[in-house]
């Protein structure tokens, strides 16, 4: 007997969710054949059979969180292929999906039988909606409560009108839900945060009324975390943003004298190349912006990891180069094009998205002139382009001035104020400018 386990999914990555199953408890799996898919906070993962057998067991249920090394399933080696065939006959017959079994009542200390299917996000979500989940018919598989259906929920309860003395919860259901809310004020700091599409204090979000023509897009898993790390970051740090004028005429001539040998190399050189190039010298010159911040201090990182903002069909993610310092403007170039490639074709990796320490995001080149991006916890800083067009700008020769048209763009730097004061933003900013500005590359 195999016992499949939750495998280490990135270095930083301690559990994963069970999304999905790609089998069922019976079926006949060949080595390497994807048994399910584990979503973490840095990407989604299909885990493989270690072996070729029938699956015996499936321990852990979809929505259910695993730490590393806990139990997922169990595979039978000395199952035959031909005799699972033939027995998958029968069940395909008598059932077109049986479902996976539950975690066995007290294998995590808890009788699952007695509390509502769903996954933490969703009783998460029931907390903060002042949902009672007992209370939720669930629409999801299995009978499953998902998110849409806690927001039904609270939308209904909000439009109906107050209930009466009789109608109020009971006395165990309210005792629960104070004990997590305090445990989750707690955790926090005592800090109560605004709970999206309810309020905040005594102000109150009003209800949703459908109305026709209105069409309700449910969020994404991935745009659930962009949502929470956007709006955890923006309540952490205090965002100062500084903004430059480049003029990339010399790196726009270094460029095109360069690019079609690049390209025949198979590498786009593009102008987010230099610009990544150039902030990795600034930050190795500028060492407390590739830093993090604990509770009490805060740490300037050795390896210099730097993100690429990359937006994929399922949403933007930001993988990293990972010890971009010790790379040529060709070895960036080409990871920046190998990255994208991997993360548009979703083939990223957890490790590909962990340990960024600066970030440089590239929104698009159209009606972009600036602006401030939120800073990519846990880092201090994060550089935004703007969209490049041509200007008129002064240019001075042998103490002459001259009106040229150049190529110029707006970089946005976004800092954290706790540790980064004005003079070391705007010195580091400085430094990315004048390498930019004077094309200051070993091509």
């Amino acid at each position: 007997m195999v016992d499949v386990r939750m495998p280490q999914l990135g270095e930083s990555v301690l559990e994963g969710t069970v999304s999905r199953w790609l089998v069922r408890e019976g079926d006949f799996v060949k080595r390497e054949q994807p048994l399910l898919e584990v979503a973490t906070d840095k990407a989604d993962t299909e885990i493989p059979a270690p072996a070729a057998g029938r699956v015996t067991r499936i321990a852990a249920a979809e929505g259910s969180v695993v730490a590393k090394e806990g139990l997922l399933c169990q595979i039978d080696e000395a199952a035959s292929e031909a005799q699972g065939a033939a027995e998958q006959r029968p069940q395909a017959a008598a059932a077109a999906s049986p479902p996976a079994p539950a975690p066995a009542p007290g294998s995590n200390g808890h009788d699952e039988s007695a509390r509502p299917l769903s996954s933490p996000s969703t009783k998460k979500l029931a907390l903060e909606a002042g949902v009672d989940l007992r209370g939720v018919q669930g629409t999801g598989e299995h009978g499953r409560i998902t998110r849409d259906d806690v927001m039904r929920a609270a939308h209904g309860a909000a439009a109906e009108p107050a209930p009466s003395a009789s109608a109020a919860p009971s006395p165990a259901v309210a005792s629960s839900q104070a004990a997590e809310l305090s445990q989750l004020i707690q955790a926090s700091g005592g800090f109560v945060p605004p709970v999206p599409g309810v309020g905040y204090g005594a102000y109150k979000v009003p209800p949703y009324t459908p109305k026709p023509g209105d069409k309700v897009v449910p969020f994404s898993r991935r745009r659930r975390i962009t949502a929470d790390h956007m709006v955890y970051s923006k309540v952490t740090s205090p965002h100062v943003v500084t903004v430059a004028e480049v003029d990339l005429y010399e790196t726009s001539k270094l460029r095109d004298a360069h690019k079609d040998e690049f390209k025949k190399a198979g590498v786009s050189l593009t102008f987010l190349s230099f610009i990544c190039a150039a902030a990795v010298r600034a930050l190795r010159e500028h060492p407390e912006f590739n830093a993090r911040v604990l509770e009490n201090s805060y740490v300037v990182l050795r390896d210099v990891n730097l993100g690429v903002a990359v937006d994929t069909p399922g949403g933007l993610i930001v993988p990293s180069i990972k010890h971009a310092d010790e790379l040529s403007l060709r070895g960036i170039a080409r990871s920046i094009d190998e990255l994208a490639g991997r993360a548009k074709s979703g083939k990223i990796t957890a490790d590909d998205l962990a340990n960024t320490t600066f970030t440089v995001s590239n929104p698009g080149l159209k009606g972009n002139l600036f602006g401030g991006a939120i800073i990519s916890q846990p880092n201090v800083g994060i550089l935004r382009m703007g969209e490049i067009k041509k200007r008129v700008v002064v240019v001075t020769k042998d103490k002459e001035d001259s009106i040229a048209i150049h190529p110029v763009m707006f970089l946005a730097l976004s800092y954290d104020h706790r540790i980064i004061d004005g003079v070391l933003a705007n010195s580091f900013l400085w430094r990315v400018t004048d390498i930019l500005s004077r094309g200051e590359f070993e091509v």
